[in-house]
């Protein structure tokens, strides 16, 4: 106990935030009383240095080594900074673009990063306010920069802020950049003694460069991913929510150059608001984040809903379904395969090429070998999906159209090489709008019917295992080994495995019990292929205490079927898979 309250009031007296300082020494103070609560915050607080990875940085907003806060936002910024002066020699001269969204401590991050970057000796290309990460993701190709800093913890609860750390390419950053990044970290000095010059020095004046025309820049690029040139939406109707994020202004006017004139707004939610007072979560995925935008389109009887994440780059969507008599909320794979399916009926010309992950439907490899063109799917997670369509791009005369995984995450075209819930927003209310006027009132939802009759009726869910605890990850190590251990015969004759795919030797096990070498890739996963074309991924999440299944089945889905029953087959179909899988990994009673 002496140690830690020791080591607790050494960080807090370096500490360069006065108010942090303030809020750890009362902690400590408390603490030397021996109050059990301050103690065990204390311990939370300093049980090790946040880690770098491939998403930068994120974490609980505090003071303390564990926490996300102005200590670890100026020693990460110079380690990145060290970093990139290793690889580039132009890179003082290439320049960091900077931006963050509207959440609490953003703004103060953000100058931090500048500040630190400016006293390396860097350019900065300073993107003013509350921004979208795709909008940094832009900029830093347009700009020509060595890499990108964006302060964000994207769809996070409100106590959560984080940074994202983009190469020149403009793609998030891949191993092994994330670990020589991480080891600049490590030997940095303390916050204190990291050199910082302030943005309104007038030494640096010559540094700072302003970015006024970059959205205007974006808008104009985004404005070229339209595919029905002779569309008019007139009076098609969308709701919309920015989640209390930074999406509104650059998605309304978005929409306003392409023609849409009803885009009506939650407004108690389209301001950036880092508290999110209406919100129970400000994520699209979660159960009740749509319900004020769906009340909305209830109210003006919408033809599409739309929202985004806080800082824009994941996208949300619901349609008027006539099959209930009200709207249904989109999974993300529906959205994906519904831009998937508008982008290879009018985004004609060339070798086209889409990217997706091993745990997002197989319905769009489907899709795309129908259309005839390159598919290829790689991790989950958006980098991934980003270097992939760049290494394939850099081998064959490709044309990147579509990456989209199952959490939301979108790009459509190579205009941004990250998610971007912008785009795909107005991508997807094209096709919407172009579906009620080409077949008298269609939906996005007579649309996927239109491909489910086609390519099949593909179920899917998912189910996370909570495996918490100091023991947590111990038991997702043993349960990964019991189904790397269970032949595919095992799992019986109603679940339909034929192989599995061991992701991190780059195994496939037949039922036959042959071992073919396959894609290798980096990272905990198992897949399960199914007869009838569907599969099962298995992973331990890379942020939560939590053990990852994805169900997806293919139906038959026979003419005059109503399609309630077709996925209510499926889904007794998933239950049973759901069971086998769980029995299989030792996790039936959890």
């Amino acid at each position: 106990m002496a140690e830690l309250i020791a080591r607790a009031r050494a960080y807090a007296e370096r500490d360069v935030d006065p108010e942090a300082k303030a809020e750890l020494l009362a902690i400590v103070g408390r603490a030397e009383q021996e109050d059990a609560a301050a103690l065990a915050d204390l311990k939370e607080r300093f049980s090790g240095p946040m880690t770098f990875g491939t998403a930068g940085l994120r974490g609980l907003l505090g003071p303390g080594e564990s926490r996300m806060n102005r200590v670890a936002t100026i020693r990460t910024a110079f380690g990145v900074a060290k970093h990139l002066q290793d690889v580039d020699a132009g890179a003082r001269t290439r320049g960091i673009v900077v931006g963050r969204d509207g959440r609490r401590m953003s703004d103060v991050f953000a100058r931090d990063v500048a500040e630190v970057c400016l006293a390396q000796g860097f350019r900065v290309f300073w993107i003013e306010g509350p921004a979208p990460t795709p909008l940094l993701a832009f900029a830093v190709k347009s700009m020509n920069a060595t890499a990108g800093i964006m302060i964000t913890a994207s769809h996070n609860p409100p106590a959560y802020n984080g940074l994202k750390v983009y190469w020149d390419s403009g793609a998030q950053i891949v191993p092994p950049i994330d670990a020589l990044i991480s080891a600049e970290i490590g030997q940095a000095p303390s916050a204190h003694e990291i050199p910082r010059v302030a943005m309104n020095d007038p030494s640096v004046a010559a540094q700072l460069v302003g970015t006024d025309g970059l959205r205007e820049e974006y808008l104009r690029a985004i404005a070229t991913l339209a595919v029905v040139d002779d569309l008019e939406p007139g009076d098609f109707s969308v709701a919309y929510s920015a989640m209390h994020g930074v999406g509104a202004p650059l998605f309304f006017e978005a929409m306003r150059r392409r023609g849409f004139r009803r885009v009506l707004s939650v407004a108690e939610q389209e301001a950036p608001n880092g508290d999110f007072p209406t919100l129970p979560f400000p994520n699209p995925e979660e159960p009740g984040a749509m319900d004020k935008v769906l009340a909305l389109a209830r109210a003006e009887k919408c033809d599409l809903a739309l929202v985004h994440d806080p800082d824009a780059d994941r996208l949300g969507a619901a349609a008027f379904d006539a099959a209930i008599d009200d709207y249904r909320v989109l999974t993300g794979n529906e959205i994906g395969v519904l831009l998937a399916d508008h982008l290879f009926r009018n985004d004609l010309g060339g070798e086209r090429l889409v990217v997706s992950t091993i745990v997002s439907s197989r319905l769009l490899e489907r899709m795309a070998a129908a259309h005839e063109v390159r598919y290829a799917e790689t991790l989950t997670g958006f980098k991934w999906i980003a270097d992939e369509a760049q290494r394939l791009q850099a081998l064959h005369p490709v044309r990147f159209v579509l990456g989209y995984e199952e959490a939301l995450g979108y790009s459509v075209g190579p205009i941004v090489h990250d998610k971007d819930g912008i785009s795909a927003g107005l991508v997807l209310a094209e096709m919407a709008a172009d579906e009620k006027r080409s077949a008298l009132g269609s939906t996005l939802f007579d649309a996927l019917r239109r491909i489910r009759r086609r390519f099949g009726y593909y179920v899917g869910r998912q189910r996370s295992v909570t495996l918490a605890g100091v023991d947590g990850r111990r038991a997702m190590d043993v349960a990964m080994d019991r189904l790397r251990a269970v032949s595919p015969v095992l799992f019986g004759a109603d679940a339909g495995v034929i192989s599995t795919w061991d992701v991190a030797t780059g195994t496939r096990i037949g039922a036959d019990g042959q071992r073919t070498e396959v894609k290798r890739l980096p990272a905990d996963v198992l897949v399960f292929d199914l007869q009838d074309g569907g599969r099962v991924a298995v992973r331990p999440s890379g942020t939560e205490p939590k053990l990852k299944f994805y169900f997806e089945v293919v139906e038959i889905w026979p003419k005059g079927e109503d399609p309630k029953d077709t996925e209510a087959r499926g889904a007794a179909r998933l239950d049973r898979l759901e069971a086998s899988m769980l029995h299989a990994a030792g996790l039936r009673d959890l």
